[in-house]
């Protein structure tokens, strides 16, 4: 899992400027995972405002990683099946934001999830929930 930590192994999320910083699994047995995201150029639309999809991507990415914390062996998220995302404040070039990602349930062959994006003063950017195909070796 540790060779995740930064890109998460998808070279598009260091190029809008995320990078993933902190996984585990909590207390409560479910698995989470923390990035630090300043959006470059790359992630904004000519007015330098984040685009809605590179938000879902960011969540996304932070969905699948904080279900794999979860998993043993070479279990692993195969795909996402359905994905929600909800922008509520506009994130712009340079801005300071914090990704959560975090099991919200997992099954044998689904899991789900939700993530978000606050800004410095903890206030909620974007956040969604997604359901996660998982491939499980056999037994």
């Amino acid at each position: 899992m540790d060779r995740w930590l930064g890109d998460g192994g998808m070279p598009v999320i260091e190029a809008v400027g995320g990078r993933f910083d902190a996984y585990g699994v909590g207390e409560d047995g479910r698995g989470w995972v923390t990035a630090a995201w300043s959006p470059t150029a790359m992630a904004c639309n000519p007015h330098g405002v984040v685009q809605a999809g590179v938000h879902s991507v960011l969540l996304d990415a932070a969905m699948n990683f904080a279900i794999n914390t979860e998993l043993d062996g070479r279990d692993r998220t195969r795909a996402t099946l359905e994905m929600k995302t909800e922008t509520m404040r506009v994130a712009n070039a340079g801005d300071e934001l914090r990704i959560e990602g975090r099991v919200v349930r997992m099954a044998r062959q689904v899991a789900y999830a939700e993530a978000s994006a606050r800004d410095g003063a903890g206030q909620l950017v974007s956040r969604a929930t997604g359901t996660f195909l998982l491939h499980r070796q056999p037994e």
